[in-house]
Formats: C-alpha cells, structure tokens, sequence
C-alpha cells in the first residue's frame, strides 16, 4: 500500500463523499426493503427491474471511480508522462467500447443475456480489485508489478464487453413490446447508471486521491462486488428472462470440455490477448482504422447490394467493380500509414482516390435504384461518422481535462477527482429537462430533427472548449510561484455545455440507429455506432497526448489551451455544418414510410429511455 497522502478534513469534497455514502446506504437499505416484498412489482414496475437497477449502479460505481483516478495513477503513481498516460487511456476507454460487440453477439447466439453479465461481473472484479496492487512506487519502467495493471485493465476491458452489452437489453426484456411503461422503466434504470457513477467518483475516487490509490481501487472493486452479488441473488426475480437461447447446445462437448466452459475460455484468452495489446497503444489505433474500413466496407456492401428495392427488385451491382476496388484502395492507404507511422502525401492521395471511389458507387446506386432501407443507411452512417468527433473531445474530460484541472485549476483545495462527479450530477438534473422539452416541442411542431440536434449537440461541445479557453486566457488568477490559474467556474461551465450537448447527441443517436435499422441489421448497425464512440475514445487520447510538449512529454498550460481552442473551433464548424444539411440527411431517412417491424426484436426498447453518454448502449464510454 502506497504512503497516505496529506488531506484537509471537511472541505467541499468531503462533504460530498460523506453525502454520497449516507445516499448509497438510503438507497440499498430502500432497495432492498422494495425487493423483498411479498407483492410482484414495486410502483408501478417488477422488481427485476431495481435488481438491474442495483446492479449497474454499482458497476458503474466501480468504473467511474476507476475512469477519475485512471490518467492521474498513470502520471502520479507508474511516472508515465502526460503524452503516454493520454495514449493508454484513450486505447482503454476505446477497446471498453468494442469488446461488448463481441460479448453481445455470444449473448445473443449461445449465453444468454444473465450468464453473460454474470461471467464479465467476475471479471469486473477481478480485474478492479487488481488495481489495487500498487508495487513498490518506483515508476513502470522499473517495477515489474506494472505487468498486474495491465492484467486488470484487460479484465476490466473484457468483463464490460460481456456485461455492458446485456444488462441494458435485460431491462427491456422484463416488458411486453408494447407495454407504455418502457419509457419510465428505461429511465429509472438510466437514474441509476448516473447515481452510480457520480457516487463512485465522490467516495472510490476520492479516497484513492486523498488516502491511498489501493484503497481508491479497492472501493472500486468492493462496489463491482456488491454489484455482482445483488446480479446472483436477484436472479429469480428475473422471471426466466436473459437465458441462452438453445440451453442443450451449452451442454454439448467439445474436444472433452462442456462448450458452455469453452466460451468462458474464449474470454480468458481474449484477456491475454487484450493484456498484450493495451500496452502498445499506437497498435490499437491502427486495429481500429483497418477494422474500421472493413466494417464501413461491409455495412454499405449490404445496403448496396443486398437489399431490396421499393419495387422488391435487388439492385443489378453495376457500381459493384468501383465499390470494391475503392474498398481495397482505402484499405492499402491504411498499410501505407501503419508502414510509415503516419499519414503521408502519397497514403493521402490514394485515400482521396478510395474515398472517391465508395462515394462515386454509392451516388451512382442512388442514381439507378430506389431503395428506401438503403437510404437509410446512408443516413445512419452519417451518424456513425460523427462519433468519433464528439467523443473524441467529450473524452478529454477523463484524460488531458483531468490533468489540466490537477495542475492549471484554482480548484481551492478540492481534490481533482472530485470535479468528474459534475458530468453525471448535471445529466441526473438535466436529463428530465430535455425530456420534457423534446416532448413540447413536438407538440409545438418545433421539435429539431435527430440530425438537427445532434448537430446542435457537436456545435455546444465546440463551445465547452471556446468558452473554457477565453475564461482561462481572460480571467486567469495567480496562484503559488507565480503559476497562472484558471477559475474554477470556467471548468463548471466546461461540464455544463459538454453535458447538454451529450443529451443532444448520445439518445438522439443511439435512437436514430434503433429506428432507422432493417430488422436483419439491427445488430450490425448498432455494432457500428458503438465501433465510432470506440474511435472517438481513442481519439480522445491521441489528441491528449498532442499536447505533452513540455519536458518529459508533459503537458503545458499553453499548449493545452492552444489544442483546446482548436479542437472548439473545429467542432462548432462541424456542428454548424451538420445543422446546415440535417434537412438532406433527414430525407434520406423516409420516415413517413418507417414500419413498426422496422426494428430489430434484439434491440426493442433499448433507445427507449435517455442514453447514457461513454458504456455500450448506453454512455459513457456509451457511462462508455
């Protein structure tokens, strides 16, 4: 265990981490009254749904804990400089948001939805637990235990991509379809997802700042644990939902083991083999570019090709030889970049020229073939694309903005953790509010398009950077030795427009894929909307470490605010841009021809509540 650092007793913080653990103990001592009553629902809602609502609280409690304390363990505790503590978060938060694809789809096909959480809470577990390892202090390069860190943060990663995919599908399980009260259930289950990651920066993260880092982890992996064991006993208030589809196929051998026990092995190796990955981040980055033109190549080689038209005709592929050799131009141009570590004059012409090549077959598809699904697809990876922008700078909350404000903030004493519990405190108070007003506005016909507000969502995440840059360039305060600070009240403001741009962005789009989705592409699409917020995240980290231009790869103050303000202006253009062509993409969607069996069964309900801004389905990092 690490030395106690120094703390003052009873500042702001510790208000707010003694709050947090009397409204924890309210809410399991009432939860736990709720779910033990003799009656089948609890106002108005079966009691499956607060044992999810238990359940993720205090995984999310566990993640978010670790998330704030993450980049300052890196740079504090294994003397990673600010450059590398940036890359290994973004490569992090990005595989958290990949791996549920896979662990969803092994749910679907053979798990199940309950033993899927149940196996990645194990691993959850494990792996925060994990954490709480601390070596001897003598920085990575030195201290072999660093090889446990990257053990737990493997398990971590795989154990999300088993839980994160299917604990939000098993709240709309406990429902009829049609049942009206899928939008409150959704709802409560969102509050829960909130107060979970709220209170575990406010107490998990603040006693790893202020005490120790193992006790911080430790509390991150004693909330995963609660978690797990309220998942186990509240299992048959599930009423036999989430169970594996064919149960005789988990029974069957393989090569002398049960193949129930051989996925679980799958995922032990997918442990090993992410243990191996996260340490060489640049190499998760270019994974993620070349699966990236792989899955774009395959969603719009089924729109194109494999759909059928209004006239129920396919269409007679005379653009297929362009799209596929675009397709293969984009994926050398990927080569060219991995073999020189970069972008170059010539991968940049022959990207152009691959890029012309997809955009040429699919307007000239457009041109020869009516087909609504296939326009909505081109509507749907618009959205996709604008991922990876939003996240990419909403993500430097937990990155590059938490060193910023550790060093750059008059924070007044108040532990640097502590200003992570803003984001889900402001969507807990906020989220209502966007609700009611989406609702009066389409009762007033003013209501803004999905693209319209997502838009909108880009253009007020660009202004948390403009508005946080001008505070700190304007009304900067000396602090000690002369350092100039920036007021805290700019940082406030940071979080408040990141937040009303994520409740304009993160539902809006996760609902957007739900609906527009052919029902045999319901999974895929949401597997690549979640593969953008993957990229957005590590793109977060790449442009973190942009700004560790100091000694050592350090970040400096001016050079934070010099990427910050670019990174603005370019998102208000960006948000202007889509605002301004949201009518075209919006007629791409055909909604006056939308059916109700345009939906996939698989993700019925899902986008029916507020989205959580970045876990899978729901956010954070989409809290995924």
């Amino acid at each position: 265990m690490g030395d106690l650092k120094e703390f003052a007793l009873w500042n702001y913080a510790d208000w707010a981490a003694a709050i947090s653990v009397l409204v924890l103990t309210a809410f399991l001592v009432g939860g736990a009254l709720a779910i033990t009553r003799p009656k089948e629902e609890v106002l108005g809602h079966p009691k499956g749904l607060y044992m999810l609502f238990f359940a993720e609280m205090w995984e999310r409690f566990s993640y978010y804990g670790m998330r704030a304390l993450l980049t300052l363990y890196l740079v504090k505790h294994w003397l990673f400089d600010d450059s590398s503590s940036n890359l290994i978060y973004g490569a992090y938060t990005s595989l958290v948001y990949i791996t549920p694809v896979l662990g969803g789809w092994l749910a679907d096909k053979y798990l199940g939805q309950r033993k899927a959480v149940l196996f990645g809470a194990v691993l959850l577990t494990a792996g925060h637990f994990f954490m709480a390892f601390e070596g001897d202090g003598s920085g990575y390069a030195n201290d072999p235990t660093v090889n446990i860190f990257w053990l737990a943060l493997a398990l971590i990663i795989v154990g999300s991509g088993f839980l994160k995919a299917n604990i939000s599908v098993m709240v709309g399980q406990l429902y009829p379809r049609t049942d009206i009260r899928r939008d409150s259930a959704y709802t409560i289950f969102y509050m829960g997802i909130n107060l979970g990651a709220a209170a575990g920066v406010l107490i998990a993260a603040y006693i790893g700042e202020t005490v120790s880092w193992a006790w911080g982890f430790g509390l991150a992996g004693f909330g995963m644990l609660l978690g797990l064991l309220v998942f186990v006993l509240g299992k048959s208030l599930l009423r036999g939902n989430g169970e594996p589809p064919v149960p005789a196929k988990l029974k069957e051998k393989v090569a002398g083991i049960n193949f129930e026990w051989m996925l679980y092995a799958v995922g032990l190796v997918g442990v090993a083999v992410i243990w191996a990955l996260i340490q060489y981040q640049e190499a998760v980055g270019w994974i993620l570019l070349v699966s990236g033109i792989l899955l774009l190549g395959y969603v719009l080689q089924q729109a194109l090709y494999k759909l059928p038209g209004e006239d129920g005709k396919m269409s007679a592929g005379s653009t297929s030889t362009i799209f596929y050799a675009g397709v293969v131009t984009l994926l050398v141009t990927a080569g060219l970049m991995i073999a020189q570590n970069g972008a170059g004059p010539i991968s940049n012409i022959i990207g152009i020229i691959g890029l012309a090549l997809v955009i040429a077959a699919c307007f000239g598809e457009a041109k020869n073939h009516d087909n609504f699904a296939r326009d909505r697809v081109f509507a749907m990876i618009f959205v996709i694309l604008l991922m990876p922008l939003f996240w990419g700078l909403f993500e430097q909350a937990g990155g590059s903005m938490n060193l910023y404000t550790d060093r750059h903030v008059d924070r007044g004493g108040i532990p640097t953790t502590f200003f992570q519990s803003i984001n889900p405190i402001y969507i807990i108070i906020l989220a209502p509010i966007f609700a009611a007003l989406w609702q009066w506005m389409a009762r007033s016909g003013w209501e803004p398009s999905a693209i319209a507000k997502m838009g909108l969502g880009i253009v007020q995440m660009g202004l948390a950077f403009v508005v946080f840059v001008w505070g700190a360039q304007q009304f900067s305060v000396t602090g000690e030795a002369g350092a100039l600070l920036t007021p805290v009240l700019f940082l406030f403001l940071f979080y408040l427009l990141s937040t009303t741009g994520e409740l304009c962005l993160s539902p809006v789009g996760l609902s957007a894929i739900n609906r527009l989705s052919a029902r045999h592409m319901a999974s895929l699409m949401m597997a690549a909307f979640f593969f953008g917020t993957a990229g957005g995240n590590y793109v977060a980290g790449f442009m973190g470490s942009l700004m560790g231009e100091g000694e050592g790869g350090d970040m400096t103050r001016e050079a934070a605010l010099e990427v910050y303000w670019a990174m603005g202006l370019v998102a208000v253009g960006v948000g202007i841009f889509v605002t301004i062509v949201s009518p075209l993409v919006k007629r791409l969607m055909h909604l006056d021809a939308l059916r109700d069996d345009t939906v996939g069964d698989d993700l019925m309900g899902q986008a029916e509540g507020p989205g959580e801004a970045q876990g899978a389905g729901m956010h954070p990092e989409t809290k995924g």
